[in-house]
């Protein structure tokens, strides 16, 4: 199969007879479909009628629905080859706190018609908890410590179901923090001039990126090469403590770098989601991404990919 990691790269003719439908079709999933432009047929569920006229500009056919409401799924079954999910479970799960009803909804409507080839899901490495710094690989057991993180592990049991059950060749994708100078609210300069501080250096955590055109790469060929039923760590090569990665943004940037605070006084001034992310500390282990999926970083460590917008 030619390169898959180049956006130019050329897929053979059999491939323009693929479907893609991206189910969360954000940042990541527009840069997805940007890739794929040309060489399959790209459609993408959406919940925002709002969206569908900027959806068709892009190339991308709509179909509006929601998976909250599993009735205005049934039309997705047999709709494509392949499936990208990249939507988040609910923010609030309600009673079933930790399960995620919309990925089980979106693989029950799935199953109604011929099913697809391949089937991504992106998940995050949440799961895995605070892993005191260790070196983490995909065999490692699940320790999920939120809510969030305990319906992703949900909407992981399900992805394996419909692989298991249907024959899909399901793939999963854990990925840590996103960042591109050109992603939405996801940059950080943008961290920067809001001004949190960060952890003191014998309280600081662990933590791992991805360049946001790096894991579209790595979504794309999650769905023509990942192995079946397959974990993989989406990440780069980068280990950094988190204050080291905001201070060499600060440095890039010209920007002055935030305050070191002790976990104590983080506790007091922070908001919880944020607080979340400095309670877990683990570096990925990419190697399945490099050896199995043969993806080519084009921004191995932060460093590279920060100075894009320095």
């Amino acid at each position: 199969m030619p390169s898959i990691n180049s956006p130019s790269g050329a897929l053979p003719a059999r491939f323009r007879r693929e479907r893609l439908l991206i189910v969360g079709c954000g940042d990541v999933g527009q840069r997805v479909a940007r890739s794929l432009l040309g060489r399959v047929q790209l459609v993408a569920l959406t919940s925002s009628s709002a969206r569908v006229p900027a959806l068709r500009v892009a190339g991308i056919r709509p179909l509006v629905g929601d998976l909250d409401d599993p009735a205005t799924l049934r039309r997705l079954a047999g709709v494509a080859t392949r499936v990208l999910h990249l939507a988040p479970p609910a923010r609030d799960g309600g009673a079933s706190w930790w399960r995620d009803q919309r990925t089980t909804a979106l693989a029950r409507a799935l199953r109604l018609r011929s099913v697809p080839l391949a089937f991504v899901y992106g998940s995050t490495s949440g799961v895995y908890g605070d892993c005191g710094g260790a070196r983490v690989s995909e065999t490692r057991p699940v320790r999920p410590d939120t809510p969030r993180a305990h319906r992703r592990v949900d909407a992981e049991r399900a992805v394996r179901w419909l692989g298991r059950s249907a024959g899909v060749r399901a793939s999963i994708l854990r990925i840590p923090g996103i960042y591109a100078p050109d992603r939405e609210g996801g940059t950080p300069r943008q961290r920067l001039a809001r001004g949190p501080p960060v952890l003191r250096r014998e309280d600081d955590v662990f933590t791992s990126h991805i360049h946001a055109d790096d894991l579209a790469r790595a979504c794309v060929a999650a769905l023509f090469r990942g192995r079946p039923q397959r974990i993989v760590h989406a990440s780069d090569d980068t280990e950094l403590r988190m204050g080291d990665y905001i201070d060499l943004a600060a440095d890039l940037y010209g920007m002055p770098r935030p305050p070191r605070v002790a976990r104590e006084e983080a506790q007091r001034q922070l908001p919880l989601q944020l607080l979340s992310f400095m309670g877990e500390s683990r570096r990925l282990d990419n190697t399945r991404l490099k050896r199995e999926l043969r993806v080519r970083l084009a921004h191995p460590t932060v460093h590279t990919g920060l100075r894009e917008a320095a």
